[in-house]
């Protein structure tokens, strides 16, 4: 899978899914992107990336539904990948499983498993 092109301050380590995984050795981040042109549910993405971050299997990490509505994530995704021009940038961040995680409305998710920090919605 193909999405925008990374910042030059991340560095491919892996792939998972189909999807590259980059790593920023400043901030201690890990990023991917979801696919423009194919639909893949962001909240798919996120748990196979999360699992792929950690080295366990997706079923050795907590629900994801424990910690956001994944329906609601991936159809919150798809309102920001419509026909509608947007203004302004979206990001919806939460703690899953012990990893702070950003899904930024470009299709950017942003995990960092060194913090952790409260549910919180903007653009």
């Amino acid at each position: 899978m193909s999405g925008p092109a990374p910042r030059k301050t991340l560095t491919a380590i892996g792939d998972t899914d189909g999807r590259t995984v980059y790593y920023d050795e400043d901030r201690e981040t890990y990023h991917t992107w979801c696919d423009e042109g194919d639909y893949e549910p962001v909240s798919t993405a996120l748990l196979m990336t999360v699992s792929s971050v950690l080295g366990v299997e997706p079923n050795d990490l907590e629900a994801l539904s424990e910690c956001v509505e994944p329906d609601a994530l991936n159809a919150l995704f798809v309102h920001w990948r419509g026909d509608e021009p947007r203004v302004g940038d979206g990001s919806v961040s939460f703690t899953f499983s012990q990893c702070a995680v950003t899904v930024r409305s470009d299709g950017e998710i942003v995990i960092d498993p060194t913090r952790r920090h409260l549910p919180s919605i903007s653009g």
